[in-house]
């Protein structure tokens, strides 16, 4: 009898032919759930029977709860080697195996530069403008070059967002608890003295850390008022990075000029949320890993999990 597995969330209908499930068709039904479902009985109803889920990022938070209503799960596949709503404990107390893929840092790096791109030149205005027949030049974009770019961490899509505003001919700064001047050195960029010093000196902030208990709120209504009027901020990390009403407050009442998001506390974001119609807000529908590329690699190595997995010799485990 064949095993039973469910790829969730597939927004746009490509898992299956993002990569070759047929190595599995002997051993393996596979289905996919495009609708995001919310309400835990209807998930439960959907994959009840299932054997194997393939999770696409954060989208479905997988706790104990859920797993002690999955009683026939035995793999548990998310895209990316790191995804914080995966309860690993509670999975490895019911036997059930999690498995990751690989996640290129490009599409990102490419996503952050098209959101501060976008900003500084009013390009969903001017291109609405356009298209609707409105005025012909209504905004006077912002220079790049010799304009600075602050960096909240400098990792792996960090040190790469910074490798780009260096090409623009930006002074790139950077920030994060553990950054030393040293490590900034090697990317050619200035190690800020402080969290608010970064904040208040940049012309352009984009935020690249992990979130946890100790980054959570990173950004509140301190750092936000310590920018400057003229600057933007940009986050294709984790919303949870930013204090969420406190950015609200401040696009509303001018603190900052804008912000540029791709992350949002509740995804897919609320029809009435007030982000979807500020006039300084540039917001995508978290895009900045959905490329051709690393879709290719997510199904593809979840291919490979499964197929590891039924040989008894799982690869790319999360601990």
């Amino acid at each position: 009898m064949k095993l039973r597995c469910a790829v969730l969330d597939d927004y746009q209908g490509v898992a299956l032919s993002s990569a070759d499930w047929s190595p599995l068709a002997d051993r393996v039904d596979v289905r996919v759930l495009r609708e995001h479902l919310t309400d835990r009985d209807a998930l439960v109803a959907a994959v009840e029977d299932c054997e194997i889920l393939v999770v696409m990022r954060e989208r479905t938070p997988v706790d104990a709860g859920l797993l002690a209503r999955l009683p026939r799960l035995r793999l548990l596949i998310t895209s990316g080697m790191r995804n914080a709503s995966i309860d690993l404990a509670a999975c490895r107390a019911r036997g059930v195996t999690v498995c990751g893929t690989a996640s290129s840092p490009e599409p990102p790096t490419e996503l952050t530069w098209a959101l501060l791109l976008g900003l500084a030149r009013h390009v969903p205005a001017e291109a609405r403008a356009l298209r609707e027949g409105g005025p012909w030049q209504s905004t006077v974009g912002a220079d790049l070059a010799g304009r600075t770019l602050g960096l909240v961490g400098l990792g792996k899509i960090g040190s790469r967002v910074a490798r780009i505003g260096l090409a623009f001919g930006m002074d790139v700064t950077a920030w994060s608890p553990n950054l030393t001047e040293e490590r900034a050195a090697e990317h050619g960029v200035r190690l800020a003295k402080d969290k608010r010093d970064l904040l208040a000196g940049s012309d352009f902030v984009s935020l690249h850390m992990v979130l946890s208990d100790r980054t959570r709120g990173l950004v509140g209504e301190p750092e936000l008022r310590a920018m400057r009027p003229s600057a933007y901020l940009v986050n294709t990390s984790r919303a949870g990075l930013v204090d969420g009403g406190a950015l609200l407050r401040a696009l509303r009442e001018g603190w900052i000029a804008g912000a540029g998001l791709d992350v949002y506390e509740t995804e897919p974001l609320p029809a009435d949320d007030p982000l979807r119609t500020l006039p300084n807000v540039l917001a995508l529908p978290h895009l900045g890993y959905v490329t051709e590329g690393n879709y290719g690699r997510y199904f593809g190595q979840a291919v490979e999990d499964v197929e590891a997995f039924l040989a008894g010799t799982p690869v790319r485990e999360l601990s």
